[in-house]
């Protein structure tokens, strides 16, 4: 019995796995097309990255909690990974602008630079799936079977 939990529990994971890449290939084709649109029309790489964040942060967030995992997750971790994900982004694009710049082709610098936006969401996928497998929508863990719950009393002395 316990290999058939173990090779349900590995199918589950594989399964959770895979809705969080589609998850995340939709966030990134969207995230991806906004940043490099912005940065086309010559606006400052920050501007384009938090514009892009924006883009696929409400995909993502809806696809991961209801379809991903199937539940509503802890906000505030949530918010925190997003956000340190989108100033990660930022400080790279912006340090990545910054070297291209002497660079004369402007599809060049704009493929260059929208090419460290995705390679920093790239290196981020696998934290992001643990953190939020682990912090944001991790299950509760079950009440101990045949636990006693005992009321609290206070005593007036």
């Amino acid at each position: 019995m316990r290999v058939l939990t173990r090779i349900s529990s590995r199918r589950g994971r594989w399964l959770l796995w895979a809705k969080y890449s589609a998850s995340s290939v939709v966030a990134t084709v969207v995230s991806q097309l906004a940043f490099a649109l912005c940065y086309w029309f010559g606006t400052a790489a920050i501007v384009a990255t938090l514009v892009a964040w924006l883009a696929g942060a409400v995909p993502n967030y809806v696809l991961n909690r209801r379809w991903t995992w199937g539940r509503s997750g802890q906000k505030l971790p949530y918010t925190m990974i997003v956000i340190g994900s989108a100033v990660t982004a930022a400080v790279v694009t912006s340090v990545t602008d910054h070297l291209v710049q002497p660079v004369d082709s402007h599809a060049l610098k704009t493929l260059l630079v929208t090419g460290s936006y995705f390679g920093t969401y790239a290196v981020l996928f696998i934290v992001k799936f643990v953190l939020f497998d682990r912090l944001v929508f991790a299950k509760s863990p079950p009440a101990a079977a045949g636990a006693v719950r005992t009321p609290v009393t206070t005593s007036s002395s």
